[in-house]
């Protein structure tokens, strides 16, 4: 059995001693922006994640004690000529340690019950990480850091805020992975969601930054950081800058 299924395996061992029905977890289906074929990006649903492992659009699974049921549709035949070659039904079950696999039109004969028990014995079971999900957060945290320090340094040649968002997001897509909400990278930090890119920088500008990382198992990293576009903070800057860190340390 592969990592992955033995850290499934044991999360729902975990969950089963919390609640005692079957649990059906969606994973959710792609999002057209302007017509079907043109979807956003895919992310599965956090708990879809957490107990099947993989990001598979229009996927659910079914868990009845530690056993795993996967519902997902084999890819059709023309998708390998737009989409390239993708693992079958089976593969993926293989790969997730799935007891059983079927496609999702089989779902219908399993019966689904509303258990708003679910929901608090989910929560309280990921509220302390095993260590696969630390391991995944420290990936992403370390690509987070790298980030960051690319955008201190590019800041120095940078005239506009998009040009450091730029450096920043790069490393991120270099790793594989992607951003986990949208960067906020601006000069104007006294607006709490500021995701205009256009101002011109100055040297007299502090850059704030709030970006984060998100690994392909959807663990991310969240970090704000801020600093002189000179590189060197004015007095005042120090001393606000000494402020919030003080108050952060705190």
């Amino acid at each position: 059995m592969s990592r992955l299924a033995d850290t499934l395996k044991s999360r729902r061992q975990r969950l089963s001693e919390l609640i005692d029905f079957p649990v059906v977890l969606k994973s959710g289906e792609f999002k057209s922006r302007n017509f079907p074929a043109n979807t956003y990006p895919f992310r599965a649903s956090s708990h879809f994640l957490y107990f099947a492992g993989l990001s598979l659009p229009n996927a659910v699974v079914r868990i009845d004690g530690d056993r795993l049921t996967l519902f997902v549709d084999d890819p059709k035949p023309s998708s390998a000529l737009w989409h390239g070659e993708s693992p079958t039904r089976d593969q993926l079950a293989a790969e997730i340690g799935a007891d059983e696999a079927y496609p999702l039109s089989e779902i219908g004969r399993f019966p689904v019950e509303d258990h708003s028990a679910l929901t608090d014995a989910i929560v309280q079971l990921r509220l302390v990480h095993d260590e696969s999900a630390i391991a995944e957060i420290r990936k992403a945290l370390s690509v987070t850091i790298e980030a960051h320090q690319t955008g201190m340094r590019a800041t120095l040649k940078a005239k506009t805020e998009a040009q450091i968002r730029a450096a920043m997001e790069s490393v991120i897509l270099s790793h594989n992975m992607t951003c986990a909400y949208n960067s906020i990278v601006t000069v104007h930090g006294e607006v709490l969601h500021n995701e205009h890119y256009h101002h011109a920088i100055e040297p007299s500008d502090l850059i704030l930054a709030d970006v984060g990382a998100e690994a392909q198992s959807g663990w991310a990293s969240d970090i704000t950081r801020t600093w002189s576009a000179s590189g060197k903070f004015s007095p005042t800057q120090r001393a606000l800058y000494d402020i919030v860190l003080e108050a952060h340390d705190r």
